[in-house]
């Protein structure tokens, strides 16, 4: 699966070079965006960029080509979308799984949606802009609830993503040990997470347990979230470090 993607990630880079044309990516995972980081080096050197409609979001598109080197500027082709309870007195506690659900019962491929930000009663979901119109159409339910459409010319005000500050206590700053403590799972199950290739630090995939985070690095985990760690804040009284991170919620 590595092999064939890196191979897709060289046919793209050589497809630039030679038409000198912005390309781009479907939504790439954190799977994808970690081999792309590995194989970098190994490619056909290319202006790129990485975005995801909004700053924060996980799942992006790469992006070959710049103003510079095309003579022209163009941009993401990612929309914004807007899904809300059509009546929030019979609405129910919708969750991203359940977003997430009723946008695959319709058959459309993972690579083509990017993040779904649940915030209060709605979902903004990035997606391509191409399905975009058929997403409108076609939604109209989610679960039990029925649901309206709207297109996103901007961002609602505020930060889309909530960060959740947590202290915990570690005798060591560890990943395994953040990543116990921060989703409560035993040291034992926090470090099988890295030998299954499900530990990210900025978007690298990272199977060393002793890792030590840097300030402002964002650590997920696949199936249980993400956080970025903010620092050792103090020393307690029997020399464990009060340890401080900002969980995404």
């Amino acid at each position: 699966m590595e092999d064939a993607l890196e191979k897709r990630f060289a046919e793209l880079f050589r497809r630039y070079e030679s038409q000198g044309i912005y390309l781009f990516t479907h939504f790439l995972d954190l799977a994808a965006l970690s081999t792309l980081q590995q194989c970098l080096p190994r490619l056909p050197r290319a202006p790129y960029t990485l975005f995801g409609g909004a700053e924060g979001c996980e799942r992006k598109i790469l992006r070959l080509g710049s103003a510079e080197g095309c003579g022209y500027d163009q941009p993401f082709p990612i929309a914004c979308v807007r899904i809300s309870p059509a009546s929030a007195r019979f609405a129910e506690q919708l969750t991203h799984r359940d977003f997430l659900g009723a946008l695959m019962n319709l058959g459309f491929e993972r690579e083509l949606l990017g993040d779904i930000v649940v915030r209060q009663e709605a979902a903004y979901l990035f997606c391509e802009e191409r399905i975009a119109p058929y997403i409108a159409q076609s939604l109209t339910q989610v679960r039990r609830t029925t649901v309206r459409y709207a297109m996103m010319e901007q961002l609602p005000e505020g930060s889309l993503f909530t960060l959740e500050r947590r202290v915990v206590q570690l005798s060591s700053v560890r990943a395994d040990a953040l990543i116990a403590h921060v989703f409560k799972l035993s040291r034992g199950d926090a470090q099988t997470l890295f030998s299954q290739g499900r530990v990210f630090v900025d978007g690298r995939e990272c199977r060393d347990t002793s890792y030590t985070p840097k300030a402002g690095e964002i650590l997920s985990v696949r199936g249980f979230g993400r956080m970025k760690y903010a620092g050792v804040d103090s020393l307690s009284k029997k020399g464990k470090s009060n340890t401080a991170v900002e969980v995404f919620v």
